[in-house]
């Protein structure tokens, strides 16, 4: 299983859980069968501001406790983007990417 440890830390995870690939695998599985990606877009783009943040700091949230690497930090950086004000746009496509591509890495653990 060659996984990239950038966006799947699967040591990390294991650690956290208890060394059980196969929990590990079924959370993985829930994780990548859930939408996380279109609701926070669709809270984007009609400015429902409180609900994106509660998405995103959500998702920062299963990403971390899933050792989600490049999710967890993107969207740790988007709401820090929300808090302070800031231009999110760029850092909720690198989001999406990241997202993507951890899916793409998932999907090779099956």
């Amino acid at each position: 299983m060659d996984i990239n440890q950038d966006y799947v830390n699967v040591q990390d995870a294991l650690k956290r859980i208890g060394g059980s690939m196969d929990l590990y695998k079924r959370l993985l599985k829930s994780f990548t069968g859930g939408d996380h990606i279109d609701p926070l877009e669709e809270a984007l783009n009609t400015g429902a501001t409180e609900e994106a943040a509660r998405l995103v700091h959500t998702l920062k949230g299963v990403a971390a406790n899933l050792s989600l690497m490049k999710i967890s930090i993107k969207a740790s950086e988007l709401e820090h983007s929300f808090k302070n004000g800031k231009d999110y746009s760029e850092v909720f496509a690198e989001l999406k990417d990241a997202y993507y591509i951890t899916v793409q890495e998932i999907a090779k653990m099956y």
